[in-house]
C-alpha cells in the first residue's frame, strides 16, 4: 500500500489509486503530452477499499494530491521543453520557414521551455524528498504513514500555487513579458519558501530576456522567432505576429540594403506595449530600443559612406583653425587604419565588449533589482549614442550642413535670393505654366548662383528647386550627386500650403535639400518638411519687401524723366506736379507697408533666428549625445515656427493678407493711370491699415507678447510703435470705422 502511494506521488497510479480522469476518457494508462491540464484533482483512492480507517483515507487522499500536482507540472514541462518539431538539418530554407511558423502556432514560447526548467528544479526537489522517504520507509521495522506526511509537508506550501500557475498560463496562453510580469506579481507574497520559489522561476525568464537583450544591444540583431521580446519588427498593415512571421523572414533577407536600414531606423523597430513588463518603465523601454537601434546603424554603415570616410583619413581637409579643432575634439584617440571595416571603427569592439559584460553582470545576479537593471540600460544607451553622435557630427559633418540649411533654408544668403528675385521678378509678375514653370524658374536660379555663389561652397549642389503644385524640381547642377537621395515624396505639408496659393501661383516655390546616409538618421522627413515651410514664408516676405522697394525705385525714376523732359514746358510741369502731389496719401501708404514688412523682417532674420542659432549652437558644443542634439534641434525649429507665428492660424492669416495686399500695390500703381486702379488702390489701402492694426492688437496681447513664446516681440511692437501710431490707430479696429484716406481720380 504504502509502496502504491509512493508511486502515486510520483504521478503513477495504479488499483487502489486512480486516476478518475483516464477512467472517464478511457484513454489507457497515461494521458497524452497534448492533453490539457484538469483543473481539479483527479487522484482519487478506488472506492472498493475497505481495510482502511477514515482517518487514514483522509491523509492519503489529501498526499495523494501532491502527486496530481506533480504530474501536472511535469507534464507542462515536459511540453514546453519539447523541441522534437524542430528538424532544421537537410531541409530547404522554405519548409524551414513553414515549420518555424507552424511552431508559432503551436504556442512555442522560449519563455515557457525557460519556466519550464526552472519548474523540472523544484520537481527534482521534490523527486528527491520521496526518495528518501523511501528509505525510511525500508529501513523502518514498522513503516507508518506518518513518515510520509512528515517529509512532505514542506511541499503543499510549494507545488499548489506552482500548479495554478501554469493552469492559467494554459488558460491564457500566456507568453513573453505577459509571463515574466505574472510571475513577478506572484513573487510578492508572504511564503518565505514560495517567494523563493517563484523568484527562482522569474530568473529563468530572465535569463532569456538578457540574451534577448544582449543580441539587441551588443549586435543590432532582433532575436525573437516567437515575437515574445517587447522590441519587435514593425509589420506592414498587420501587427498580428501570426501573419507577419514570413515579412519579418523577408526583411531579415534585405536587411543589408541601405534603404532598408534607414527604414529600420524611422519605421523598422518599435516597443510592443503587450509584452512589455509593468516592472520596465517605458522610459527604460525607449533607451533599449533606441540603443538596439544605433548599435545597428553603427555596425552596418553604407557603401558610399565607407568609401566617403576612407577618402577623409587620406585627405583631412585643411579648414579653418576652428573647425579643425572642432574635428579634433570629439576624434577618436587611435587614428584606425583604412584596412579595418569601418563598423569596427564606429563601434569599437571594447565598447561592445563593455555593454555585454554589463548584461552579463545582471544576468548572474540572483535577484532582478530594479534600479541596476535601470542603470545599466542608461549607460548602454549613453555609450550608443555618444558614438552615433561622433558620427553624425564629426564625421558626416552635422554643422556645416546645419550652417547650409540656414543659409539656403532660412535665408542668411541673402545676397543670393536678392540676386534670385531680381533676375526672376517680372517672370513672376506672370502666372506660371503647367508644363514650364520648372524650366522658367531655372535660369534665373543658375544666374544668381554664378553671380553669388562660389566653387568652393560644396553645399549648394545640394540644394534644389521644385515648384511642388506641378510636380516639377529644379536641380541647381547638372552633376548627379551620387547616392544622394531627397526627401520630396509625400511632402504633405508643402503641397497643401501650394494649394491654397494664398498669394499667387508662385507662392509653391519650394526648396529640397539632398542627405547622405547617416544624416538622414537626424534630416528626418518632418525636419525637412519644417525648413521648407519656413523659407515659402521668409522667401514671400522678402519677395513682398523687394517689390515695395522697386515699386518705388522705379516710380521715382520716371518721375525725374518726366522732370528732366517737361522742365522747359511749364504748362507740363505744372501738371507733372499737381499730379505728385495729389499721390502724396499713396507713398505714404506705402511706406507704412514697407514700415511694417522691414520691421517683420528683421525680426524674423534677427531676433529669431539668429538668437535660436546661436543657443543651437551652444548645445552642440556642450552636448556629446545624439538624442538629445535631435531634441535640441527640434526645439529649434518648433522655436522658429512658433516666433514667427506660423502655428497662430489668425497672426499667419494676417500677414499672409498683408503681403498679398502690399503685392497687389505694387503692381496698381504701376497702371496708376486708369481711375479703376485707383479705386483698386482705395481699397488695398483701407484692407491694409484694418490688416496691420488687426496685427499690432493681436500681438500686443498679454497671451503673446506676455507670454515666453517669443521672447523678442515686445522689441518688435516698440520698432512698430515707437511713436505711439499704431496704438492710437488699432483702438478703433472692432468698434470704431476711421476714415479711410482717399486717393485723386486722375482726369
Amino acid at each position: 500500500m504504502l509502496h502504491e502511494l509512493l508511486l502515486a506521488l510520483l504521478g503513477y497510479t495504479g488499483d487502489l489509486i486512480i486516476d478518475q480522469r483516464e477512467e472517464q476518457e478511457s484513454i489507457g494508462v497515461f494521458l497524452p503530452p497534448n492533453a490539457p491540464i484538469s483543473e481539479e484533482c483527479t487522484f482519487k483512492l478506488a472506492p472498493d477499499i475497505s481495510f482502511i480507517q477514515p482517518s487514514e483515507r483522509d491523509v492519503i487522499e489529501r498526499l495523494i494530491t501532491l502527486g496530481f500536482y506533480y504530474r501536472e507540472l511535469d507534464r507542462f514541462a515536459s511540453k514546453s521543453r519539447n523541441l522534437s518539431w524542430i528538424r532544421t538539418l537537410n531541409k530547404s530554407p522554405l519548409s524551414r520557414t513553414s515549420e518555424v511558423t507552424a511552431g508559432k502556432k503551436e504556442n512555442h514560447s522560449v519563455y515557457r521551455r525557460a519556466i519550464a526548467n526552472g519548474i523540472v528544479e523544484v520537481l527534482s526537489v521534490y523527486r528527491s524528498a520521496v526518495l528518501q522517504i523511501e528509505q525510511k520507509l525500508l529501513s523502518d521495522s514498522v513503516p507508518i504513514l506518518a513518515t510520509v506526511t512528515q517529509g512532505l509537508n514542506k511541499f503543499f506550501v510549494l507545488l499548489p500555487p506552482l500548479y495554478e500557475l501554469i493552469l492559467e498560463i494554459e488558460r491564457d496562453s500566456i507568453c513573453g513579458g505577459r509571463l515574466l510580469n505574472l510571475l513577478h506579481k506572484r513573487c510578492h507574497c508572504g511564503v518565505p519558501e514560495l517567494q523563493a520559489c517563484i523568484q527562482r522561476l522569474l530568473w529563468h525568464g530572465h535569463q532569456v530576456m538578457y540574451n534577448q537583450l544582449a543580441s539587441w544591444m551588443v549586435y543590432g540583431i532582433l532575436n525573437d522567432q516567437y515575437g515574445e521580446f517587447f522590441i519587435s519588427r514593425q509589420a506592414n498593415g498587420d501587427t498580428e505576429h501570426d501573419s507577419s512571421q514570413p515579412v519579418m523572414l523577408e526583411k531579415f533577407a534585405r536587411m543589408a540594403t541601405n534603404d532598408g536600414a534607414l527604414a529600420d531606423w524611422h519605421l523598422g523597430f518599435h516597443i510592443s506595449l503587450d509584452m512589455l513588463p509593468e516592472y520596465i518603465p517605458m522610459r527604460v523601454a525607449e533607451s533599449i530600443l533606441f540603443a538596439g537601434k544605433a548599435v545597428r546603424v553603427l555596425r552596418n554603415p553604407s557603401p558610399a559612406f565607407r568609401y566617403q570616410d576612407a577618402e577623409y583619413h587620406q585627405h583631412k581637409p585643411r579648414g579653418s583653425q576652428k573647425l579643425q579643432g572642432f574635428v579634433e575634439r570629439f576624434s577618436f584617440q587611435k587614428e584606425p587604419s583604412l584596412d579595418k571595416k569601418i563598423g569596427e571603427e564606429l563601434l569599437p569592439q571594447i565598447e561592445a565588449d563593455k555593454i555585454e559584460a554589463m548584461l552579463q553582470d545582471l544576468k548572474e545576479s540572483s535577484e532582478f533589482h530594479k534600479r541596476s537593471f535601470e542603470c545599466a540600460v542608461d549607460s548602454i544607451r549613453a555609450t550608443a549614442a555618444s558614438h552615433l553622435w561622433q558620427l553624425v557630427v564629426v564625421r558626416a559633418d552635422l554643422n556645416g550642413h546645419l550652417k547650409a540649411l540656414k543659409d539656403y533654408f532660412l535665408l542668411a544668403k541673402g545676397d543670393f535670393f536678392q540676386s534670385f528675385l531680381e533676375e526672376s521678378r517680372q517672370l513672376m509678375r506672370l502666372p506660371p505654366r503647367q508644363s514650364t514653370a520648372g524650366a522658367d524658374l531655372m535660369v534665373p536660379f543658375q544666374l544668381a548662383a554664378i553671380k553669388t555663389i562660389s566653387d568652393e561652397d560644396k553645399y549648394f549642389p545640394r540644394v534644389s528647386l521644385r515648384m511642388p503644385s506641378f510636380g516639377i524640381s529644379v536641380k541647381t547642377s547638372q552633376v548627379d550627386l551620387p547616392k544622394a537621395k531627397a526627401f520630396s515624396e509625400g511632402d504633405s505639408s508643402v503641397l497643401s500650403d501650394a494649394s491654397e496659393m494664398s498669394l499667387d501661383g508662385w507662392d509653391g516655390i519650394a526648396l529640397e535639400y539632398s542627405v547622405d546616409w547617416p544624416l538622414q538618421l537626424f534630416f528626418t522627413q518632418d525636419v525637412l518638411s519644417k525648413y521648407r515651410r519656413i523659407f515659402q514664408y521668409l522667401l514671400r516676405l522678402k519677395r513682398t519687401q523687394m517689390e515695395l522697394e522697386k515699386s518705388w525705385a522705379s516710380v521715382m525714376h520716371q518721375e525725374h524723366t518726366d522732370f528732366a523732359q517737361h522742365r522747359n514746358d511749364r504748362v507740363s510741369y505744372s501738371i507733372s506736379h499737381q499730379r505728385r502731389q495729389r499721390f502724396r496719401p499713396m507713398w505714404r501708404v506705402r511706406e507704412h507697408m514697407a514700415f511694417l514688412i522691414r520691421n517683420l523682417q528683421f525680426y524674423i532674420q534677427v531676433d529669431v533666428i539668429e538668437s535660436q542659432w546661436n543657443v543651437l549652437q551652444a548645445h552642440i558644443q556642450d552636448s556629446q549625445d545624439f538624442t538629445d542634439l535631435v531634441g535640441f534641434h527640434q526645439e529649434y525649429l518648433s522655436a522658429l515656427i512658433s516666433q514667427s507665428f506660423l502655428d497662430i492660424g489668425s497672426v499667419s492669416r494676417i500677414l499672409d493678407g498683408i503681403m498679398k495686399l502690399c503685392l497687389q500695390f505694387c503692381w496698381n500703381i504701376e497702371n496708376r493711370e486708369s481711375s479703376a486702379n485707383t479705386v483698386e488702390l482705395e481699397h488695398i489701402t483701407e484692407e491694409f491699415n484694418k490688416k496691420s492694426n488687426s496685427l499690432y492688437t493681436i500681438l500686443r496681447s498679454s497671451r503673446l507678447a506676455g507670454s515666453q513664446r517669443a521672447p523678442f516681440l515686445r522689441r518688435f511692437l516698440l520698432r512698430l510703435n515707437y511713436n505711439s501710431f499704431f496704438e492710437a490707430t488699432a483702438r478703433g479696429v472692432l468698434n470704431v470705422v476711421r476714415p479711410r484716406p482717399t486717393l485723386p481720380i486722375l482726369n
